[in-house]
């Protein structure tokens, strides 16, 4: 059996920390989650807060090194552990969130947690700092805009509909044409989906994404995309992974195979294309068994918890 999920991965990623404009900022590595920050005339609005608050000031400390403006907002894209558990770090009154993340938080944060602390504990850099659940202060339901003062214009937040999760919000400069897009799209890296609505996120989602006709965008993993074409080509990548994954899972339903014959299909019809990137084998048992329960006509995804992990990892990657 291949080691659960991501526990062998053990080796320090290289942080790469980018200026895509005046006061606009993201920090990649190598396929772990990304962060950024937006200046605003006086103040710092950060998106996503990493796993631990240990980890969170590491990033801080990289952000100091530009500007010592505080931090006034902190937005989460959505409720996964290994974005939100840092949050404490940041010190801020404001956490912005979708309303159904709240509602995520409050169904299935705690076993959340547990869950992504065992597939993937390198990222959870001193995991007893975490004080507790994070909790969002403020959500909203279809948009929100932070005006950054003076000449920096605003900072839209949107949610375009179901995805990654039920709950994910995006972060638009209109005037720098800039998007942090959270986990609706990867760049080089290939997609978790256990907690996705395939159909939505593969067709009307990205077709909302796409028409933002962001000229550089930040996904949840991967390096920064720059420039329309690059773009273009995260959000295609995004959307093929989606169709194809859906598509072979349902066939197998379709004729009446089982849940491991559709994840052997799902890894054949994958592999040659993104079989290389990071995280592919981590995510794609728990990937189908998400796709499965959707062609099955289970709507909202089943609570993942850390004994149903090891369930499915050991059924499908056994």
């Amino acid at each position: 059996m291949k080691a659960f999920a991501s526990s062998a991965d053990v080796s320090e990623k290289e942080q790469t920390l980018a200026v895509l404009a005046d006061g606009v900022y993201a920090l990649t590595a190598e396929g772990d989650p990304n962060v950024g920050a937006i200046e605003g005339e006086d103040f710092l609005v950060c998106f996503e807060a990493l796993a631990t608050p240990v980890a969170a000031r590491k990033w801080l400390a990289k952000l100091r090194e530009h500007t010592d403006k505080p931090v006034r907002y902190l937005v989460l894209s959505h409720y996964h552990a290994v974005r939100v558990l840092g949050a404490s770090a940041f010190d801020v009154e404001v956490v912005i969130a979708h309303d159904n993340t709240r509602a995520l938080v409050a169904e299935r944060g705690q076993q959340d947690w547990e869950s992504e602390l065992g597939r993937m504990p390198r990222l959870f850099d001193e995991p007893g700092s975490i004080p507790g659940l994070t909790w969002p202060t403020l959500t909203f339901s279809d948009t929100a805009t932070i005006d950054l003062g003076g000449d920096r214009g605003t900072l839209e937040l949107r949610h375009l509909g179901r995805g990654h999760t039920e709950g994910d919000i995006v972060g638009w400069l209109p005037g720098q044409r800039i998007l942090f897009a959270g986990d609706l799209v990867e760049a080089q890296a290939a997609l978790y989906t256990g907690d996705a609505f395939h159909r939505d996120w593969s067709t009307s989602t990205l077709d909302a994404v796409a028409a933002l006709d962001a000229e550089a965008l930040v996904g949840g993993r991967g390096a920064v995309a720059h420039g329309r074409d690059a773009v273009g080509a995260a959000i295609e990548q995004t959307r093929h992974f989606l169709t194809v994954l859906l598509r072979e899972v349902e066939a197998v339903r379709a004729r009446g195979g089982t849940l491991r014959e559709a994840f052997d299909a799902a890894h054949a019809a994958l592999v040659d294309r993104y079989g290389d990137w990071p995280i592919f084998e981590h995510c794609l048992p728990f990937d189908v068994a998400r796709a499965w329960e959707e062609v099955s006509g289970v709507d909202r995804p089943s609570i993942w918890t850390a004994e149903r992990d090891r369930t499915i990892w050991q059924q499908l990657q056994g």
